[in-house]
């Protein structure tokens, strides 16, 4: 530490920028919003030069909510308490406001650094390498108890580093939070597991209410959408697989508009998750979290949103929440409510 008349002088360490490289305090290294800066704009059609026209400035309808609420600040200070991470945070959630003011969060396990880099999303991005906080599985269900939900989503950052992808730890805090709270619905939002229908398989035998993963965009933009990893077919497959073992299970996805996709693709989409058996779809906007993240390439309209979620219900899905600010775990505890979660397009 430097001094100045004998006044000793801390230098404070700059903020990391987004896409910059950074030490966790684990001791591993991790990019900062997952993608790296870049000298282009990225989009899921190509490279686009700087200055290109995009999709324009943001439309009215998708004005989020501001958190100030003392609901909100005991939220905050639970999940800062009990060292959790949240996908309302790390993912720039347009709803955190919101659900932090009703009391209700997304709880992200195993960590705020994924090992995948997908090009939509703003988690950061490493190799946490084995690294897990075995503390995590009953501080969230003591964290749970202390918010008095009746139906929380787990959800995680993907951690190909782990020989399960993940899939114990996300079976022992389900556990751990029905212990707790056996009147709580739990909702799991899951990585992948690369296939590895085992490891789905530990998840799905530890007493969830909905096993989600998410499908994301349509089949021809998923490369360019998720990491090269992901794939459409993978999660559809997981998702069929997940449905044949536990029938009673009711299975999530969630697809994000305004990538590029177009209308025939989408319906497309829908009837390949309805012959996997899948029961709750959700539709949004995508958003981009930082310039180095694809840009939107187009503002999906309210009235578009009503009109998506009634043909998904043609085909067959129990319910279909469908809106600019939805998210896969928005309202999650209405979707059975056959409202569209009580948005009002």
């Amino acid at each position: 530490m430097a001094e100045f008349k004998g006044i000793p002088i801390s230098r404070q360490e700059a903020p990391v920028r987004s896409g910059e490289k950074y030490t966790t305090p684990q001791g591993f290294t991790a990019i900062k919003d997952g993608i790296k800066q870049a000298a282009a704009m990225p989009s899921a059609r190509g490279p686009i030069a700087p200055g290109q026209a995009g999709a324009g400035r943001k439309p009215p309808w998708l004005r989020a909510h501001l958190g100030s609420t003392p609901k909100f600040a005991a939220v905050k200070h639970i999940v800062r308490e009990h060292r959790l991470s949240t996908v309302c945070e790390e993912a720039k959630c347009p709803n955190i406001g919101e659900c932090w003011d009703a009391g209700t969060a997304t709880v992200m396990l195993m960590g705020a650094v994924c090992t995948r880099a997908c090009r939509f999303c703003a988690v950061d991005t490493g190799n946490p390498r084995g690294w897990l906080d075995l503390e995590e599985p009953e501080n969230v269900a003591r964290s749970v108890q202390l918010m008095g939900l009746k139906y929380v989503v787990l959800t995680s950052v993907d951690r190909d580093d782990l020989d399960d992808g993940g899939a114990a730890h996300y079976a022992a805090a389900i556990r751990a939070i029905k212990r707790r709270n056996p009147g709580t619905a739990v909702e799991a939002l899951t990585p992948d597991f690369q296939g590895i229908m085992r490891d789905v398989q530990i998840v799905l035998d530890s007493g969830l209410d909905v096993f989600a993963q998410n499908v994301e965009t349509v089949e021809r933009l998923t490369h360019p959408v998720r990491d090269a990893r992901a794939g459409y077919e993978l999660t559809i497959g997981v998702l069929r697989a997940a449905k044949e073992y536990k029938p009673l299970v009711l299975t999530k996805t969630s697809l994000m508009l305004g990538l590029g996709e177009t209308d025939a693709e989408i319906h497309r989409t829908m009837q390949d998750l309805r012959a996997a058996a899948v029961d709750i779809l959700t539709l949004g906007q995508y958003l981009r979290p930082t310039p180095n993240h694809l840009r939107v390439e187009r503002y999906v309209t309210p009235a578009e949103f009503n009109q998506y979620r009634e043909r998904a219900l043609a085909l067959g899905f129990l319910e279909c929440v469908s809106g600019p600010l939805v998210r896969s775990s928005y309202r999650a505890e209405q979707a059975l409510a056959r409202n569209n979660a009580g948005l009002n397009n």
